[in-house]
C-alpha cells in the first residue's frame, strides 16, 4: 500500500450483527511488512451462546497511514456457530475486497455493548441483592474514543423514587469493572411484581451525562433477561450472573439523569 513497496498492517475485529465502535478490537501496528506476525490475543468479553449462534466475526486488515486515512487491504469473516466450546480452531483464509455490511439489521435497537449483572434473593434479609459487576465494549461517547461510565439501576414501578442506586464513575473506558452491590428491600412475592432497569451513562463535567444503553429485566422481559430473572427467582439464596446485550432503548423510561 505504501510507495516503498510495503505496508505499515494492522488487524481489526468486529462483531457483526452489531455497533461497530462498540465492539471494535484491533492489534498494534507493524511497520514496513509484508509478512506480518503478530502473535497477539484479543478478547471479546460477554459472549452469549445466541451470539455464538448469530454472530459472525469480521477480520479486516488495514494499512495505517500518518497522514492520510488509513487504508483497507482485504478481509474475511468467520461464523461463530463454527467454533466449538473451549478448542482453539486455526483457520488460513484468503483476504478479500471489501464485503458489503449488511444494512437489514434494526438500527433501532443498535448493540451498545455489554454488562454482567448478578441477582441474588436474600431470604435471611428479605431482599434483593443486584450486582453490577463489569461491562465490555461499550459505545465510545467522548472525542478521545472512550467513555467516563457509571451504571444506576432502578426497581419500577417506584412510585417514590427511592429506588434508584448508582455505580461509582470509571475513568476512560470502554471496559470497567464496578464490582459494586445494591440491596432492595422487597418481598419475595412481589419480585414478580417488579422491573429492574438497569442503564449506563457517561459522565460529563459541566453538561448532560450521555446515555450509552440500558437493559431490563424482569417477568415481562424476554429471552435471556426474563430467564434471568426467572433463575433468581427460583433460586433464593444463589447468586445468578449473566451476561447482557445493552441497546439503545429502554422500554417506558425517560432518558434523563
Amino acid at each position: 500500500m505504501d510507495h516503498n513497496g510495503l505496508a505499515d498492517p494492522y488487524v481489526k475485529l468486529h462483531l457483526l450483527p452489531g455497533a461497530s465502535k462498540a465492539n471494535k478490537l484491533r492489534t498494534k501496528t507493524l511497520r514496513n511488512t509484508l509478512h506480518p506476525v503478530w502473535n497477539e490475543t484479543l478478547t471479546y468479553y460477554g459472549i452469549t451462546d445466541e451470539d455464538m449462534v448469530r454472530k459472525t466475526l469480521r477480520i479486516s486488515v488495514c494499512d495505517e497511514d500518518k497522514f492520510r486515512h488509513n487504508e483497507f487491504i482485504g478481509e474475511t469473516r468467520i461464523p461463530l456457530k463454527k467454533l466449538k466450546p473451549n478448542q482453539t480452531k486455526n483457520f488460513n483464509i484468503c483476504l478479500e475486497k471489501q464485503l458489503p455490511v449488511d444494512k437489514t439489521e434494526d438500527k433501532s435497537l443498535e448493540e451498545r455493548g455489554r454488562i454482567m449483572i448478578s441477582l441474588k434473593y436474600s431470604s435471611q434479609k428479605s431482599g434483593l441483592i443486584v450486582g453490577i459487576l463489569r461491562c465490555a465494549h461499550l459505545a465510545a461517547m467522548d472525542a478521545n474514543g472512550f467513555s467516563d461510565p457509571y451504571v444506576k439501576t432502578y426497581l419500577k414501578p417506584d412510585v417514590e423514587k427511592k429506588s434508584k442506586h448508582k455505580t461509582a464513575v470509571k475513568k476512560k473506558t470502554l471496559n470497567p469493572e464496578f464490582n459494586e452491590e445494591f440491596f432492595y428491600e422487597i418481598k419475595h412475592a412481589d419480585l414478580t411484581k417488579k422491573t429492574l432497569e438497569v442503564t449506563v451513562w457517561d459522565y460529563d463535567i459541566g453538561k448532560s451525562n450521555d446515555f450509552i444503553g440500558g437493559v431490563t429485566l424482569g417477568i415481562n422481559a424476554k429471552g435471556e433477561r426474563l430467564k434471568h430473572w426467572f433463575d433468581c427467582l427460583k433460586n433464593k439464596d444463589k447468586k445468578i450472573e449473566r451476561w447482557h446485550t445493552l441497546t439503545n432503548e429502554l422500554p417506558g423510561s425517560a432518558f434523563s439523569d
